[in-house]
């Protein structure tokens, strides 16, 4: 059965009557849809990514400035009045529950107080009753009473991992005078008031418990659960072990004695410590896995976990005061009467190698920095979590590094609350001082401090009872930082008359900054019991460590401050619990623009500028314009944008363009070329600083982050938390909607441009870079909060099981993507539309609409989902309703959909899915999907025409256009697929249907319909090869067409291609045009021809050749020329046939014979070559003269030569049988050998006489019969012409021109009388020849008169001896007489 459908076979015009216009027809091709411009974003990244590292350079580490040579102390504070510059602000008083308060209050019970940061609560001992308050909710309290001692100390600790339920996340350490036990807590964040969450906690009994013989106090808690606490009347360090379950020799809780080693910690009032030196205070420092010990006489220990129950004693630093006068000589802080430390803070590690990793700070506000000493001795110890970015530094012992002096000319805080100048000094200077003299304040007496990023408070008694006074200090950025500052950094203000004393340089200057901080005084209710800085949120983590971001000083709230809240410190008091807020310099500057928005007083924001720098200062007004949601200090609520009122909003952005100043143009002139302007770069301004370093700080807590991590059940998860990505996106959004409101804020005004006429050029060139510039970061803030709310979206529908269903290279693409690669690069584009496909396959697998999946996608991230992609989910969904349907015009409506739908979509149908969709189509027998939309798609994909380009130039090699032909190819293979597919499913149908819509049959006959009517010429060639290649040569001949004539023309040809060509032609009724392809396939020196094969490509290209009429297109004449040359060619390619079979024996020969010969078999020669190249060289006589006479060239001088030679070897013949005679050989063999070589060749050649030149043979016949006489008869010369063709009336002209010539050898009698024998026996056959009937001599042609008189002339010069010649004349004669 033939593959074709009948109804193609019989004709092609058929075609042409179809209504179903191909969709290439129907619809134009789309262009490439415009991509999202990657370099453009790629570059705004890179401004981002300037900016982060410009963060990281702007702040030194603590370590750097503490280390600095010549300054092993310092004592610069910059102190101000009350103003906007004061560094802590108290912003809530919470009370006491009035419960409590009251219990308090009776002298009868014994209480004590703590905080508990991390459970957000207050823990109130009252004799052996336990409270915990939960200060954010103000009055709320959970009670424990299970136990009946006095509670003297309660911490809280990690449990180890293992030994308590998966609920517990930390323990209670309560601690009585003679007991230790411990409670589980479980903690759960849960949502409170004002958009802020609170922690629910639940305790549960361990049944842990132990009674001891010293009371324990300072308990701390590692990593690894471990409790170590320290002894308070022996000062021993002791460690609560406990575990999950008894052993046969070790109880379940036990109290070790490492003070004393693993036996005295079962008799510890035996032995005990009797030293004085007891431990007062245990540390824990987590990041470093150690803990430090404080004793009471001012030692500092520094111990290490080894081992399940072991402890290493790494360190002893001792004689702290003699280290630290050293540092500091003639400091009046340093006394030995004052000198007590109070208290040991853990620093946190920082990236330099100098980084401290403790401060021990004293009675009187001294602080004693270590860090790992450079020189020195090492004791083998490490600390785990390091120092820094050298390994290096964690091994080395501590030493002191540096001694920070108290302030002492600190306002006394009545002072504070009631400024007595609001004057602000230039930038640099230290505040001017009144004419009255102000109360300074000394510290002295500190009961307490508090420790946290660079920041610290310590409180000591007031001067009025129930008050304390706290001492507050930061780092003042102002000083230290490189922010762009107006002036270089200024000197320390002094703070006491001994500075030269201890803080002398003899280096020429220190090359970093020394520290300098903001230090005040404040004042509080209450006698403190206990102070704290309030946790973070978990987003603030993000914010402060991004992961692969350049990291910035922990120090440096720049940085940070539009990312996290403030930091906040608690001190808890006999009265309740205040807050304390650090003002960052975002609150200085609202502040600022507040007195500026009341007062019309801009000298405070000039200051501010001057201070913090343009760049700085035009950053914080973008984040107070856009009403960030950290602006509000305090506030710990996530994701509330803070409510700026418009008119300090308007102040903030007039603020922003006034400061901003515009870009500077910097021209780079090459001399020479006359064109100055021509080459430059910008230098912008402050405003596109602003915006980017904005922009950035916002984006730093994901920016370099991975997309994804592993997650549980080996599924990925987001990596950043909701929480961060709620929030960014705000800000940003926040800051895209002001800036599109705003369009002013980074354009020219006419003022702008001002001075000389020269100077237009350049600043126009400015201007133009910047504003390029800023809508690349506006492209990319729009990016990017689309990316948020994707990637939201991702998580709604669980992202990890997304991922999953992706294929393998998808899946490790998006596992490697950071959230920068997936807005800027093309690997996120490509993972991003993967992500998408597959949410919609969930959707359309689960029966879901995915209108509202479309519409979410394209409004909240309109770039990671187009209007294309929203046609194709839409045409795939109606692909599946039309599968689901029963109905067969539902159906079909819902193809037709789905197929337009697909198309206008198609510029973003990878070939993958265009794959899916020809398999869902042919499933459900949809001819026209399955045909038009591949090949609709090929034009898509190669909308330029470059593959079209490629094919047209014959497919060269190494061209760049070859992979859009791979892309038209495999789209081509789709619709060959799609047929084959209806082929077989029709073949398999025993008796199809007749008219049924469905019917295999009926499919298949439509589906090569539409492919044949497609008007894509490469789609078609592709068609003709694969229908031939299926052995359809014949059906597609019959056919014919439109462009089959093309691709059979078409280069590259192939020998089957021309043989379809000419029965094309032949088909097609151009019978010369079938010649001329066969002629060029004869003549063909690419293809491997036999030379048969072009003998019988010749003979066909003749038949061809003759066939052509002759009224046929007027090319009558030339149609003859070429018939002409066609007939040449094929005698010359019969020569050279016969050629080749004479010396195909040679043909195996190794040499250059049997190379020449087979070439003869590769390619026809023309005539020369085949004379010259081979009759000649092989010495092939028969093939000259069949040369002479195929090619019609006469040259006596040349054919002679060749009959002489056959002669000749003959003659030798006939030499050598007579020398044989004697062995039986007869001579006359030879003779005969000679005859039936020369017989053949004149019956071929003649009347040739290029080939056989009848004279000069009878010659040479006559002179060898004359040379061999008697062994030939007489007349054997003459017959043998005959035989050859000769006519009789020719021979004897030929002999009878021999008898009269009397030319040797025939001046001698003897010959002359031969010749007239044989004239007589020419005469007598002749007239026998004549008798015969049937014979070939005409007897009216017969010259009777002629020979009559002939014969008598013969006759009368006959010598008398010849009787037997005598006797034949005179039979002639007779013959003559009677007949005539």
């Amino acid at each position: 059965m033939s593959l074709l459908p009948s109804s193609l076979s019989q004709t092609h015009n058929g075609l042409e009557r179809s209504t179903n216009r191909p969709l290439g027809q129907s619809q134009a091709v789309p262009k490439p849809v415009v991509s999202l411009d990657l370099p453009a974003l790629q570059g705004a990244s890179r401004v981002l990514q300037d900016q982060l590292v410009k963060d990281a350079q702007a702040v030194p580490e603590l370590g750097d400035m503490l280390t600095i040579p010549g300054l092993p102390s310092s004592a610069s504070y910059s102190i101000f009045p009350d103003d906007y510059r004061v560094p802590f602000q108290k912003r809530r008083l919470v009370g006491i529950p009035e419960g409590l308060f009251q219990h308090y209050n009776t002298a009868s019970v014994t209480t004590h107080m703590g905080l508990l940061p991390e459970l957000e609560r207050v823990w109130i001992s009252i004799d052996h009753n336990l409270f915990l308050w939960d200060y954010m909710e103000g009055e709320e309290l959970s009670s424990f009473t299970d136990q009946p001692d006095v509670i003297t100390s309660v911490a809280l600790v990690r449990p180890k991992p293992g030994v308590f339920i998966d609920e517990i996340t930390s323990l209670l350490v309560i601690c009585t005078p003679i007991s230790v036990l411990l409670i589980g807590v479980s903690s759960t964040p849960i949502a409170a008031t004002n958009r802020t969450t609170r922690q629910e906690i639940k305790l549960y009994a361990t049944d842990m418990s132990l009674p001891t013989e010293v009371e324990m106090t300072s308990v701390i808690g590692t990593s690894e659960g471990r409790i170590f606490m320290a002894g308070a009347q022996d000062g021993n360090l002791y460690e609560l072990h406990y575990q999950e379950k008894e052993g046969w020799f070790e109880k379940r809780v036990q109290l070790l004695n490492h003070s004393v080693g693993g036996v005295q910690s079962f008799l510890p009032l035996l032995n005990a410590n009797k030293s004085s030196d007891r431990i007062i205070a245990l540390v824990s420092d987590i990041s470093r896995n150690c803990f430090y010990a404080l004793s009471s006489n001012n030692v500092i220990s520094v111990y290490k976990p080894a081992g399940d129950r072991a402890v290493q004693h790494v360190q002893t630093l001792s004689n702290l005061y003699k280290a630290a006068q050293d540092k500091a000589p003639g400091c009046p802080a340093l006394t030995p009467q004052t000198w007590s430390i109070l208290s040991i803070h853990v620093i946190e590690t920082s990236r330099s190698q100098n980084g401290p990793h403790i401060m021990a700070i004293t009675g009187n506000g001294l602080r004693l920095y270590f860090a790992p000493g450079v020189t020195g001795y090492n004791h083998g110890y490490s600390f785990g979590g390091g120092g820094g970015p050298s390994s290096g530094a964690s091994q080395r012992p501590l030493q002191l590094i540096h001694v920070r002096i108290p302030p002492t000319n600190l306002r006394h805080p009545d002072e504070q609350s009631n400024p007595y100048s609001s004057t602000i000094p230039a930038y640099g200077a230290p505040p001017s001082l009144p004419e009255q003299v102000a109360k300074s304040f000394t510290v002295k007496g500190l009961e307490n401090s508090c420790y946290d990023a660079g920041l610290l408070i310590a409180a000591q008694a007031g001067d009025v009872d129930g008050t304390d006074h706290i001492l507050c200090l930061s780092p003042d950025l102002t000083r230290i930082g490189t922010l762009g500052q107006v002036s270089a950094a200024p000197p320390p203000q002094p703070a006491a008359p001994y500075t030269q004393s201890y803080n002398t340089n003899t280096s020429s200057g220190p090359s970093r900054p020394p520290l300098t901080e903001y230090a005040t005084m404040l004042s509080i209710p209450g006698r403190t019991w206990a102070m704290a800085s309030v946790p973070r949120p978990p987003f603030a983590g993000a914010a402060a460590s991004p992961p692969d971001s350049p990291s910035y000083a922990i120090t440096n709230e720049l940085a940070s401050q539009f990312s996290e809240p403030s930091r906040q410190f608690m001190i808890l008091t006999n009265v309740g619990l205040t807050f304390l807020a650090k003002r960052r310099s975002l609150d200085y500057l609202k502040a600022v623009i507040e007195e500026y928005h009341v007062e019309s007083n801009a000298e405070p924001l000039i200051q501010f500028r001057d201070s913090f720098g343009r760049d700085q200062t035009c950053a914080m007004l973008l984040a107070i314009a856009s009403g960030n949601t950290f602006l509000e200090i305090g506030e710990r609520s996530v994701g509330t944008l803070s409510t700026v009122s418009p008119d300090l909003a308007a102040v903030a952005k007039q603020a922003f363009y006034d400061f901003g100043e515009r870009p500077i143009w910097a021209e780079r002139t090459t001399y020479g070329t006359g064109d100055a302007a021509s080459s430059g770069s910008a230098t912008f301004s402050g405003r596109r600083e602003g915006f980017a370093l904005y922009f950035a700080r916002l984006v730093r807590p994901f920016w370099k982050a991975k997309l994804t991590k592993p997650g549980l059940g080996g599924l990925q998860e987001l990596n950043v938390s909701d929480d961060v990505l709620v929030t960014v996106q705000k800000n940003l959004y926040a800051l895209k909607d002001t800036l599109d409101k705003s369009p002013h804020l980074f354009h020219s005004t006419p003022g702008d441009h001002t001075g000389a006429r020269s100077a237009a050029a350049s600043e126009q060139e400015a201007w133009k870079a910047e504003q390029s510039s800023v809508a690349q970061l506006m492209a990319l803030l729009s990016r990017t909060i689309e990316a948020i709310s994707f990637v939201l979206l991702l998580t709604d529908h669980r992202l990890g099981d997304l991922i999953s269903e992706c294929d393998s290279v998808v899946q490790k693409t998006v596992t490697s993507l950071t959230f920068e690669q997936l807005i800027t690069t093309q690997d996120g584009v490509s993972a991003s539309r993967a992500l998408v496909n597959v949410i919609i396959n969930q959707q359309i697998g689960q029966q879901i609409s995915v209108d509202t999946v479309s519409e979410v996608l394209q409004q909240r991230c309109g770039s990671f989902c187009s209007t294309d992609d929203v046609l194709l989910y839409k045409a795939r969904e109606n692909v599946r309703k039309a599968d689901e349907t029963n109905v067969p015009a539902e159906r079909q409506r819902w193809l037709e959909e789905s197929l337009r739908l697909f198309s206008k979509g198609a510029r973003i149908l990878d070939f993958q899915k265009l794959e899916e969709i020809c398999g869902d189509y042919q499933h459900l027998n949809y001819a026209k999907g399955a045909v038009e939309l591949p090949l609709f798609c090929a034009q898509v994909y190669d909308a330029d025409r470059q593959g079209h380009e490629y094919w047209l130039a014959g497919c060269p090699a190494n061209d760049p256009r070859a992979s859009f032909w791979d892309q038209r190819a495999a789209c081509y293979s789709l619709v060959l697929n799609t047929l084959g597919v209806f082929e077989t499913r029709a073949n398999e149908v025993a008796q199809p249907s007749s008219g049924a819509v469905d019917d295999p049959g009926a499919v298949r006959t439509h589906a090569y319909e539409l492919a044949f009517q497609a008007e894509d010429e490469m789609f078609h060639s592709t068609l003709y090869d694969w229908l031939i290649q299926k052995g359809l040569a014949d059906e597609l001949l019959e056919m014919r067409p439109v462009y089959l004539e093309a691709h059979l023309r078409r280069e590259p040809g192939t020998v089957q291609k021309y043989q379809l060509l000419w029965q094309f032609y032949v088909k097609d009724g151009q019978p010369l045009r079938a010649a001329e392809v066969l002629d060029a396939l004869a003549e063909s020196t690419v293809f491997d021809l036999s030379l048969e094969a072009r003998l019988e490509y010749l003979t066909l290209a003749v038949g061809n050749a003759k066939s052509h009429p002759v009224s046929a297109g007027g090319r009558h004449e030339t149609a003859i020329a070429f018939l002409t040359d066609l007939e040449e060619k094929l005698e010359v390619a019969q020569v050279q046939l016969e050629m080749y079979n004479i010396l195909l024996s040679y043909a195996n020969n190794s040499g250059e014979e049997g190379e020449k010969v087979r070439l003869l078999s590769k390619a026809l020669f023309n005539i020369t070559e085949l004379y010259q190249a081979f009759a000649e060289p092989f010495d092939l006589p028969e093939m000259k003269l069949l040369i002479f006479h195929v090619s019609g060239h006469r040259d006596e001088a040349m054919i002679r030569p060749i009959w002489n030679k056959i002669f000749e070897d003959g003659m030798h013949l006939i030499i050598l049988m007579t020398s044989a005679a004697l062995d039986g050989l007869e001579p006359k063999v030879g003779a005969d050998r000679l005859v039936s070589r020369i017989i053949p060749l004149g019956q071929r050649f003649h009347p040739s006489d290029s080939a056989f030149p009848v004279r000069h043979i009878a010659s040479l016949l006559v002179r060898f019969g004359l040379t061999n006489k008697g062994l030939l008869p007489y007349g054997w010369a003459p017959r043998i012409l005959v035989q050859c063709g000769v006519s009789y009336a020719e021979v004897w002209d030929v002999f009878h021109e021999m008898y009269e010539s009397q030319i040797p050898p025939f001046n001698n009698q003897a010959n002359v009388q031969a010749v007239s024998s044989d004239i007589a026996i020419l005469f007598s056959d002749w007239l026998d020849d004549i008798r015969r009937p049937q014979t070939a001599a005409s007897r009216g042609e017969f010259p009777v008169y002629r020979i009559d008189q002939a014969v008598e002339q013969y006759l009368a010069e006959l010598e008398t001896s010849r009787t037997e010649t005598k006797a034949t004349y005179e039979a002639v004669k007779r013959q003559l007489r009677r007949d005539w």
